[in-house]
């Protein structure tokens, strides 16, 4: 096993049981900071894949501003064990059956790979080749071909921003 896989299987095996940490932690600030946990692994498999730019905006737009946002709104709401309602029999039954719909699906997902692992099994994928997810031609392909569409959505950005701030002041 080279450098690589091992740093797969220890990214992969730390998302995993992140995102467990999130389904069972009793408390919504600890499932918030597993998810930023979940968030750096799967910006670790970014860089793995030579997807630099990816990681980077993983981490700004997910691990930082969204999981910002998130514990803004945790706290605030301000979730109390005394306040909670129990849950409707109906509520709980219709879980149970979307659970049991994602597990079936999850397992048909999980057949069917293994099916097509087989098919692929003397194929072998390159890794580190290219530059694809490179910010340098990702910049170029930006400002070249797509500079008008870069540009009207900036400026429907700011027109939001500008909305938001007009609506959230104060008279």
């Amino acid at each position: 096993m080279n450098t690589t896989q091992i740093l797969f299987w220890f990214l992969s095996g730390l998302a995993l049981v992140s995102a467990l940490m999130v389904l069972l932690s009793k408390n919504p600030i600890h499932s918030i900071l597993w998810l930023i946990l979940v968030f750096f692994s799967i910006s670790g498999h970014y860089i793995l894949l030579n997807a630099q730019f990816l990681a980077i905006v993983n981490l700004i737009v997910y691990a930082g501003a969204i999981m910002v946002l998130f514990l803004f709104v945790v706290m605030l709401m301000n979730l109390s064990k005394e306040k909670e309602d129990q849950k409707n029999v109906w509520m709980k039954l219709s879980g149970i059956i979307a659970g049991g719909c994602f597990l079936v699906s999850t397992c048909n997902v999980i057949f069917n790979a293994q099916v097509v692992s087989k098919e692929l099994a003397g194929k072998t994928a390159l890794l580190k080749e290219g530059s694809i997810g490179l910010i340098g031609p990702l910049g170029k392909a930006l400002f070249n071909d797509y500079v008008v569409p870069f540009e009207i959505s900036s400026v429907l950005f700011l027109s939001a921003m500008v909305g938001a701030v007009v609506i959230g002041k104060k008279d």
